[in-house]
C-alpha cells in the first residue's frame, strides 16, 4: 500500500510574516532610556571588579560575572571605531540610502555604541574621527532619542 504522502504535492508559499511585539527593557534599560528622553544624558554602568564602563548599561559584567550597581555618565562625543555604508533600500532602514551606521566609543565608555550616522559626507568618514550625538527634538524613551551621530567640529 502506498503512503498517502506520496500522492500529495507540496505547496510552498514564499513570504514574510510580520509579528509585532512589545518587550520590556527592564530596570537597567529603562533607567538608560529615561535619561536619554528626559535629560539628554547618556549613562553606562561600571563593573566594580574590572572597572569597565558598559554602554549600553548592563546589570552584570560579562567578563567578571559580578553584579554592577554603579552608574557613570559618559560623554555625548566619542571616536568612530568602525562604520559601514548601506547603498540599498530596505523597509527596516530609518532613512533612505545611502546611509551609514557606525560603532562609536563614547568618551568615558569602554565599549562601542552602534548607531546611525547623519548629517555627514559619507565619503569623508574615517575610523578615528570624532563624532557627537544629535538628539531628537521630541524624545520618546527609545534609542532613537539619539537621532544620529555626526562628525564633531
Amino acid at each position: 500500500m502506498a503512503d498517502w504522502r506520496d500522492a500529495v504535492t507540496n505547496m510552498v508559499y514564499e513570504g514574510r510574516i510580520k509579528v509585532p511585539y512589545l518587550w520590556s527593557v527592564g530596570e537597567t534599560g529603562s533607567r538608560f532610556l529615561e535619561a536619554l528622553r528626559d535629560r539628554q544624558e547618556i549613562w553606562g554602568t561600571r563593573c566594580p571588579q574590572c572597572r569597565k564602563v558598559f554602554v549600553y548599561p548592563v546589570k552584570h559584567c560579562g567578563e567578571c560575572f559580578v553584579p554592577i550597581g554603579e552608574w557613570v555618565r559618559v560623554g555625548h562625543s566619542g571616536t568612530l571605531e568602525s562604520f559601514t555604508i548601506a547603498r540599498y533600500a530596505h523597509s527596516m532602514q530609518p532613512v533612505a540610502p545611502p546611509l551609514a551606521y557606525g560603532l562609536i566609543r563614547l568618551d568615558g565608555a569602554d565599549g562601542s555604541l552602534l548607531h546611525l550616522i547623519g548629517d555627514a559626507d559619507l565619503g569623508k568618514l574615517k575610523v578615528g574621527m570624532r563624532m557627537k550625538a544629535v538628539f531628537a527634538p521630541e524624545r520618546k524613551g527609545a534609542i532613537t532619542d539619539i537621532r544620529y551621530f555626526t562628525p564633531a567640529g
